[in-house]
């Protein structure tokens, strides 16, 4: 069944840029506006995910096209009417319009490759010729774009140009039957989404020349870094993707659910950015600036990869991180180009209890339990024991607390030089919730392969047991949100108390559920997920703007976050198990926001005050992951 989705852009308002983005299962992408120059740092045609140390990096950033009728008069396609814009398969297709000259654009990416396929049609008028120039900035992802020269030596190879860069590989820019021309230009860009952020917008581009192509048909343009495949690439990537849906639950084969099953592909990949080894995965965190982080890959690995029949993938993933696993902590994330994590997080290294759990309850896999138990029982004694950044357990109480001056552990984590915004020192609510899953996963686990668990059993009720006591709060009817914090307990409002009910072994008790839920429905609840902080809370800021000071200083203080829906409806379906109509609607809600922004896929942040514009990344694993983890729940 093919997936569609149709803008008409005239008549369709949006609450921010509309940008579209494919991906190669590799970290690299290419990417942009619905029509127009490059808005960010990030766009362009063909952004290749390089071994280290160069790791991934912008080399194409626009593509000049040059239309010429028969009747000599010539216009730039990206200046003339984009009157549709649709995603086949995911796979984007604009429709421009000229007069009466009509012409669709067609882009895909060969997966596993550094290599972007386009292909223009005529579909109304007579073209004469279509002239191609590329400009390009060959630079680090994520550098300024005033970061770097715009530098390059070209030189023509059959059908086309080839430009090397210093310290990249070669871009091959090809077209059967273009006639190549070398016409060194040079200008400046402007970016205005870094003006925005309070960050350089104007760099230097240069272009190394043209590629002409002659007639209406056989318009195509390839430019790669690595070796294209033979064959028709729509074909290769319409018939992987089909097969991505067919492997998906019935629930998700269709609608918006399909949609995001597609979306969820973009962020499984071999992480050549980081290492050559062919059999690694990761998940990316976000498009279009994150790379692989320990936290939201744990937290996304079931929806994107167990619900969408990639359980090989969720293995290899675990395995992957369990590889790196220092001081019984696995990395909060790796840098581009990096073979090597950094580890400052209290609980990416409890979500991957949880995301453990996951596969082998859906796979049954005891020998790879089997395999990971040493590295569990080394990460189960560190946090028992105490370990880095102050993270261990209070033997007063068998609560887990963490925090270390000028750190930010848990995922409330923005910090702007030395200010960190959310410390939340202490003992956290949602680690002591991930904390008591974890030692009721390993006493399961040990039991299951025919060792004592009994111990762990006993210090997960006493560790219940604390938790009740000094995070239950009767007179709010809701649980605090960290208690011996520096400055005593935090009775603030947080949906990170989703955690204590959502996670398959709740440390709440059972009565306070259905006490707490609808609070949190009643003052957090958005149309696109959950506010950090509620709006009558005197650190609320409504909207999630400015520079990175304005920005991080909202991240965690009223800005939405699109994944907390997942924690919310499978904590609401605890609390009332009948009530799947009200959540369907809940999930329903995100529909206009397929339209919006990062178009087929759901952004990482929202404002928190209405409209609620969505912010941060256009394209974000664990929002994408969540919402399909929460349709999955509602089969009835």
């Amino acid at each position: 069944m093919a997936v569609t989705r149709l803008l008409h852009p005239a008549r369709s308002p949006a609450l921010a840029p509309q940008e579209w983005l494919v991906a190669n299962g590799l970290g690299g992408y290419a990417c942009g506006t619905l029509s127009g120059p490059p808005i960010r740092r990030y766009h362009g045609w063909l952004i290749a995910a390089l071994p280290p140390p160069a790791g991934r990096t912008i080399l194409v950033s626009r593509l000049e096209q040059v239309v010429t009728l028969t009747d000599g008069s010539h216009f730039d396609l990206d200046d003339s009417d984009l009157v549709e814009f649709r995603l086949d398969m995911g796979l984007p297709v604009w429709r421009f319009r000229h007069g009466t000259t009509e012409i669709e654009r067609h882009l895909v990416m060969e997966h596993g490759r550094n290599v972007t396929h386009l292909r223009w049609r005529v579909v109304a008028g007579a073209v004469r010729q279509l002239a191609l120039r590329p400009w390009m900035q060959p630079r680090p992802h994520g550098m300024p774009v005033d970061g770097a020269t715009a530098d390059g030596v070209a030189e023509m190879v059959e059908h086309g140009l080839s430009v090397r860069s210093p310290a990249f590989p070669p871009v091959t820019l090809s077209a059967p039957g273009a006639v190549a021309v070398l016409d060194r230009r040079d200008t400046s860009q402007y970016y205005a989404n870094e003006d925005e952020g309070g960050d350089p917008p104007r760099g230097p581009l240069f272009s190394p020349g043209t590629l002409c192509l002659q007639g209406q048909s056989g318009l195509e343009l390839t430019i790669a870094t690595d070796l294209p495949a033979p064959g028709d690439p729509w074909q290769a990537e319409t018939a992987r993707r089909q097969a991505l849906l067919d492997a998906a639950p019935p629930a998700l084969r269709q609608g918006m659910a399909a949609e995001l099953v597609l979306a969820a592909d973009s962020f499984v990949i071999q992480p050549r950015h980081r290492t050559s080894d062919p059999t690694a995965r990761s998940i990316i965190a976000g498009y279009h600036w994150f790379a692989d982080w320990g936290r939201d890959t744990m937290i996304a690995l079931e929806g994107l990869t167990l619900l969408t029949g990639r359980g090989d993938d969720a293995q290899a993933i675990l395995a992957g991180f369990a590889a790196h696993m220092r001081d019984g902590l696995i990395p909060n994330m790796f840098p581009d180009g990096a073979t090597d994590g950094l580890y400052n997080t209290a609980d990416a290294s409890l979500w991957f209890f949880h995301a453990v759990d996951r596969v082998v309850a859906n796979s049954g896999d005891r020998d790879f339990l089997r395999r990971l138990m040493p590295v569990l029982e080394t990460m189960m004694a560190a946090h028992r024991n105490g370990t880095r950044f102050g993270i261990g357990m209070d033997p007063a109480d068998g609560l887990m607390r963490q925090g270390e001056d000028g750190l930010q552990l848990t995922w409330m984590d923005a910090k702007v030089e030395d200010w960190v915004v959310t410390p939340r020192r202490g003992k956290a609510v949602e680690i002591n919730a991930l904390w008591y899953n974890a030692l009721c996963c390993m006493a399961h686990w040990r039991e299951v392969l025919g060792q004592d668990g009994q111990d762990l059993r006993t210090l997960a009720d006493r560790v219940k047991q604390s938790f009740n006591r000094r995070f239950w709060s009767d007179d709010l009817g809701y649980l605090r949100d960290v208690v011996d914090g520096p400055d005593g307990d935090d009775d603030t409002l947080r949906p990170n108390q989703l955690l204590a009910l959502s996670l398959p072994h709740a440390v709440a008790d059972r009565p306070h559920w259905t006490r707490m839920m609808p609070v949190v429905r009643a003052t957090l609840l958005t149309p696109y997920g959950l506010r950090s902080l509620p709006a009558d809370h005197p650190d609320y800021h409504p909207r999630f703007e400015g520079d990175r000071w304005g920005r991080d200083g909202a991240y965690h203080q009223g800005t939405v976050w699109a994944w907390l829906i997942g924690p919310f409806c499978q904590a609401w379906l605890k609390a009332f198990p009948t009530d799947h109509h009200r959540i369907k609607a809940d999930l329903a809600a995100f529909e206009p926001h397929l339209d919006q922004f990062g178009i087929g896929t759901i952004a990482e942040v929202f404002d928190g005050a209405p409209p609620h514009r969505p912010r941060g990344c256009v394209s974000q694993a664990w929002s994408v992951a969540e919402w399909l983890r929460a349709r999955a729940l509602c089969v009835t």
